[in-house]
């Protein structure tokens, strides 16, 4: 068990998370990628105030747990292991997103969104 907690910078940890999870507000808004990601995938674009609750508490979730796996691959020196993962999501997230029938562009919006956020927490990582 101390092979995940130990060396873990948890102050990057949770700054990635919020960063990450506040770049998926921007990711997906009408500022972005968010009206064409979502006729890609089918539905409407929605305001702050109608997002699911579960839903977003899924997607901090597992924004954390990613930061945490992100924490402990800086504090092995594997950065380029955390590289490794940040392209097996976003390959799997967009052959998911194609084989939901999502468009092009949809699946790679995904895709990219999960590498942004891995690179937003090596950065964190990386200054504190």
């Amino acid at each position: 068990m101390d092979e995940l907690t130990m060396g873990v910078n948890w102050l990057a940890v949770a700054a990635g998370t919020v960063v990450s999870f506040m770049l998926g507000g921007l990711w997906y808004s009408k500022m972005m990628f968010g009206e064409k990601w979502a006729a890609g995938v089918g539905v409407e674009m929605g305001t702050g105030a109608t997002q699911p609750v579960p839903t977003l508490v899924l997607q901090f979730i597992g924004t954390f747990l990613l930061a945490w796996l992100i924490g402990i691959t800086a504090a092995n020196e594997a950065l380029l292991m955390a590289v490794l993962i940040a392209v097996t999501v976003s390959v799997l997230l967009i052959a998911a997103c194609l084989f939901a029938a999502n468009s092009r562009y949809a699946a790679l919006t995904e895709g990219g969104f999960a590498i942004a956020m891995v690179f937003i927490m090596i950065a964190c990582q990386a200054i504190l």
